[in-house]
């Protein structure tokens, strides 16, 4: 079972990849994750990624398909995988979809978490962090005992410039121009799934995973 997750920053697409790995027993592949540990084990695609990454430029689709198709190929990908983060745009997923065909294998099922963008603003405007101790909260779902301070340590919660209304826009904006597109693409190959991404976390979980059987 091999699962591509696609859906706005925000969406809650992570925390459900985590969920199907974790009920499937298959692992969730960040490509974030497997750039930094090729980099930390000193492999050879990890050194060639990192020169990109040092100039600040971003690592090019086929070294990045490489790197993929080596975790992949790993023993506990046997049973599938869930990837989240890749592809972001078309011609990613054509590297990828050729790539797997060469090795006689495909993608299954391409999830879109579905989130209106108001509602990803509203969501994503109302985290709060802590800077000191790390925790997270949410003013309306998960918010501090004592408004603007942290349960943990006291100190005071900030909202992160990622999570301000005119970022997350920006990102927004970013993500139709780019990934959308791959909603049409995964559709068209009659793989693309969608579920309500507004609901109870619990219930996005359990629509995904009438999806899966």
């Amino acid at each position: 079972m091999k699962i591509i997750m696609l859906g706005a920053p925000g969406a809650g697409k992570g925390t459900q990849a985590k969920m199907i790995a974790d009920k499937y027993h298959v692992p969730h592949i960040s490509t974030g994750d497997i750039f930094r540990a090729n980099i930390k084990n000193g492999t050879e695609l990890g050194m060639e990624a990192k020169k990109y990454m040092d100039q600040g430029l971003l690592v090019p689709d086929e070294l990045t398909v490489k790197i993929l198709l080596d975790r992949v190929a790993k023993d506990d990908c046997q049973n599938g995988y869930v990837l989240d983060g890749f592809p972001r745009t078309i011609p990613q997923a054509e590297v990828l979809d050729k790539a797997l065909s060469e090795i006689n294998d495909k993608i299954d099922f391409a999830i879109n978490v579905d989130v209106p963008d108001e509602n990803i603003i509203r969501r994503m405007g109302g985290r709060r962090a802590c800077l000191s101790c790390g925790a997270t909260y949410h003013v309306e779902h998960v918010p501090p005992q004592k408004e603007g301070i942290c349960d943990a340590c006291g100190k005071e919660l900030v909202l992160r410039d990622d999570d301000k209304p005119e970022t997350v826009g920006n990102r927004l904006d970013v993500y139709h121009k780019q990934t959308q597109p791959l909603i049409d693409f995964y559709s068209a190959k009659g793989i693309l799934k969608t579920v309500d991404g507004t609901v109870d976390m619990k219930d996005v979980f359990a629509a995904i995973v009438s999806i899966l059987g």
